[in-house]
């Protein structure tokens, strides 16, 4: 168990904060090394053009380092719609195969797959909630012999509930389908294994459980694709681009592994050291850790939230480190704003709240967040 990190943090002692699945606070060590990276700008004669190629590869190692998996599988993009789109560009699927997502799934992991089901006569496939909010088991009935494309999540975005990957890899390998993971809401504070899951592509973006900046991500592409198409095509891509004085000695040749697949500008000299410096604190901590640690925490709110009236998914299906409750004669949409009045932020999902802590929450936090709303609710009941 990890002791409380508050200190790391700008965060007030009055403020519950209980909301990183929207976005999270950046650790001091990131701002300042946000500051650092603002004021290198400002003086640009002190970048060289090695800080283009070293500062990418520094995350990109210490994001391979979080996966278990090999740094030259991992590309540079700006946000997960990017990397799904990515990966709908590479993989075939044949007229009448099925791509398999889950109901309410997130925009960015929906988008791209219905162009795509759209232009090759596919079908998307959604997996409807189950009752018991199993959805492992749901999505192993509904992964079949006309699955070309599996793209779920490592917990659903709305509440928390699971999705065992090692499960769902081990049936798309059988079925000979591929797996898009989506791992924004889980990569940082949820133990993931590159070599048990075996994904074709796992996207994620940095500023919710990575703790890092907004508009910078990461793309695990498997190494099978490595010889795919990028979603566009930039200098920093192509092979020997280090050498600034014969960049328009054009070549057909790209960078080596999944390097190919990098948004243009990826050295990104602002943004990069903000998400290094908060790779670096994570991979200090553990994610192992950061998991059991939240785990307590989500826990307590589930037993507490119990204890009056309201409602939450069986343990054996929550993530660690995201809970979604529910109300059985349901939450007003004005809850956010009542709850935030009284310094409390949360996110309200589909039918639940969703509630996000982190290594900084306290138990003053989840008073707070019970008085506030035990009141919302009483005055809803008014």
């Amino acid at each position: 168990m990890i002791p409380n990190q508050r200190h790391l943090f700008d965060l007030p002692d009055d403020v519950a904060y209980l909301n990183v699945a929207y976005t999270a606070p950046l650790l001091h060590a990131a701002a300042n090394a946000g500051r650092d990276a603002i004021q290198a700008k400002q003086n640009p004669w002190t970048i060289s053009s090695n800080d283009f190629f070293s500062s990418v590869e520094t995350v990109r190692d210490l994001f391979a380092g979080i996966v278990g998996g090999n740094s030259d599988c991992v590309a540079i993009t700006p946000a997960v719609s990017y990397g799904v789109a990515l990966a709908a560009k590479n993989l075939p699927i044949k007229e009448g195969q099925s791509v398999v997502v889950l109901h309410d799934q997130f925009p960015s992991n929906i988008y791209s797959w219905r162009n795509l089901a759209s232009q090759k006569n596919a079908v998307l496939k959604t997996i409807p909630r189950p009752v018991d909010c199993d959805w492992t088991a749901a999505l192993l009935d509904g992964i079949d012999d006309n699955t070309a494309i599996v793209a779920v999540s490592n917990c659903h975005w709305t509440d928390g509930t699971l999705i065992d990957l090692e499960k769902i890899g081990e049936c798309c390998r059988a079925k000979g389908c591929a797996l898009v993971v989506d791992g924004i809401q889980s990569l940082g504070a949820m133990p993931f294994s590159i070599e048990r899951v075996q994904p074709d592509f796992l996207v994620t973006a940095a500023h919710k459980w990575l703790l890092g900046p907004y508009s910078f991500g990461f793309c695990y592409v498997d190494s099978k694709w490595h010889q795919g198409l990028g979603l566009e095509e930039n200098w920093m891509n192509r092979a020997e681009s280090e050498d600034f004085s014969r960049l328009v000695d054009y070549r057909d040749n790209y960078q080596k592994g999944a390097r190919r697949f990098d948004m243009g500008e990826s050295s990104n000299f602002i943004l990069s050291p903000v998400a290094a410096a908060a790779l670096r604190q994570i991979l200090d901590w553990g994610v192992e850790n950061i998991a059991e640690t939240l785990q307590a925490k989500t826990d307590a709110i589930a037993e507490r939230a119990r204890q009056i009236g309201l409602v939450v998914a069986p343990r054996q299906v929550r993530a660690p480190h995201l809970i979604g409750i529910s109300n059985p004669g349901g939450f007003g949409k004005e809850l956010p704003n009542v709850l935030a009045q009284e310094k409390v932020y949360v996110s309200v999902r589909g039918e639940s709240i969703r509630i996000a802590p982190h290594l900084y929450t306290t138990e003053k936090d989840i008073d707070r967040l019970f008085s506030a709303l035990q009141k919302a609710i009483r005055t809803s009941r008014n």
